[in-house]
């Protein structure tokens, strides 16, 4: 491919700290020149407040990738797409599906490269589990994902704001898994929405799903103070398929079918620099429509008020 792909980090929280830099230090394909970070300088790359005054100080970049809160994240894409910058999305793409739009058509009109990640589609399992149900006919499909908001986000109270999503900005993993291996339409049904007394946003979500003929149920739970259960569990006509670790580990039938370590951010970078080669975008908003429709049927409960 030739010299490195300049890239600057927006937004350098828990997310990019843990999978966005590592990535990045390994990967051949990109140079991380600078970031943009309102809390504060990295110790070993050039840190701005904003993307106006990394632009404005004369350093060379060619792409950025945006780890923001969705909230904002619409503005500094449209920001970064003008300046004829090449973007890559961490998940979700934007708070709206239009906004996702917005920016294809801005970046297909700039000659420049969006892509739309969804990082859970890269675990190891899920391309395998994906062939394999090709060839079946599905049944039923359950989804178990839970964790413990404390643990996986300490401190973020942007994530139970409006625009947030709460519960479902771990559950959208599981819905970008869905719309990847199960082969046709998924169709949002019914949901009921749990919301603290004192946030916008929901903390545990029981939604209903068709697929076909097919029934998809999942339950989303962010006050889960065990082990994380990152669970698809596949009924077909012939066998059972269960994707546990968020994707990482397939079985068929209870008996181990492939387990790998972690690779979805190597695996996101490597894509992003194919398509800048090839100028080309990858856009799919498929999984936030369906929080869209999950938060527009959605019967809303109150629970007691939450604290970090």
């Amino acid at each position: 491919m030739g010299s490195a792909i300049r890239l600057a980090l927006v937004g350098v929280g828990k997310i990019a700290r843990d999978q966005h830099l590592p990535a990045l230090a390994r990967s051949d394909a990109f140079q991380l020149v600078a970031a943009v970070n309102r809390d504060g300088p990295l110790t070993h790359v050039s840190t701005f407040a904003d993307i106006k005054s990394m632009l404005a100080s004369g350093i060379q970049v060619d792409a950025v990738s945006l780890c923001t809160p969705p909230a904002c994240r619409h503005e500094l894409a449209r920001e970064a797409i003008d300046a004829g910058l090449h973007v890559m999305l961490e998940k979700p793409p934007a708070a709206t599906v239009e906004e996702v739009n917005d920016l294809e058509q801005r970046a297909h009109q700039c000659g420049r490269t969006l892509f739309t990640t969804w990082h859970s589609r890269e675990a190891a399992g899920v391309e395998p589990a994906r062939e394999w149900l090709s060839q079946r006919s599905i049944e039923s499909v359950r989804v178990t994902w839970k964790e413990d908001i404390r643990v996986w986000h300490p401190g973020q109270h942007w994530i139970l704001q409006a625009g947030g999503m709460g519960v479902f900005d771990p559950g959208i993993n599981a819905l970008s898994i869905l719309t990847r291996i199960l082969p046709g339409q998924l169709t949002m049904r019914s949901a009921t929405l749990e919301f603290p007394s004192n946030w916008e946003s929901p903390i545990a979500a029981e939604i209903a799903m068709s697929h076909q003929s097919s029934r998809v149920d999942a339950s989303f739970d962010f006050l889960y103070a065990g082990t994380p259960c990152w669970d698809i569990e596949v009924l077909t006509d012939q066998e059972t398929l269960r994707l546990s670790d968020g994707g990482s580990r397939l079985y068929i039938n209870e008996t181990p079918y492939l387990a790998a370590a972690d690779q979805e951010y190597a695996r996101l970078y490597r894509r992003f620099s194919e398509l800048i080669a090839a100028g080309d975008s990858d856009v799919d908003s498929t999984p936030l429509q369906l929080v869209a429709d999950a938060f527009k049927l959605g019967h809303r409960q109150q629970s007691a008020a939450f604290h970090f």
